[in-house]
């Protein structure tokens, strides 16, 4: 199990495949994000896209579900998220893409509130097949402790 102590600031972990369908990116954006671009040929090829996109939320919970699977593989002592700050769509991701992710820890503290968790920010880009970078998110991540009853250092 992956606890608080064995995570490294400045590390840098890839992960992910996830290959995007036509029928998902449609039934995503027809249940939530309904613009004509994420759903209709013709009303795409009039803009910047040139042809049905997916929505950046969809993007998003795609990469959602890479982290969650790369948890599991990694059996991290993961306790959910506080928030995402940061949110950027950088490329249109298309139907037939590939997608992965590369995941690079930015900082780490202990709660000292809370002895039993630490929280780690994190910057988590998603790559097409092409490796051009589609999307780039900053987030905190909640962590168990391996010993909650260590005292905190100074620098955490």
């Amino acid at each position: 199990m992956l606890y608080f102590e064995d995570i490294e600031v400045g590390a840098k972990h890839s992960f992910g495949h996830y290959e995007v369908t036509r029928e998902e990116v449609l039934e995503f954006a027809g249940k939530y994000d309904p613009q004509p671009f994420h759903l209709d040929d013709d009303a795409a090829a009039k803009t910047h896209f040139g042809r049905v996109s997916a929505s950046g939320w969809h993007t998003c919970s795609m990469a959602m579900r890479m982290m969650v699977e790369n948890m599991k593989v990694n059996r991290q002592a993961g306790l959910g998220s506080p928030g995402v700050d940061e949110i950027r769509w950088l490329k249109p991701v298309y139907p037939g893409d590939t997608l992965r992710c590369e995941s690079t820890t930015l900082s780490k503290r202990r709660s000292r509130s809370r002895p039993e968790m630490g929280s780690m920010q994190g910057e988590l880009t998603v790559f097409n097949q092409n490796d051009e970078p589609v999307m780039r998110m900053k987030s905190i991540g909640l962590i168990s402790v391996r010993d909650p009853d260590a005292p905190i250092g100074d620098s955490e």
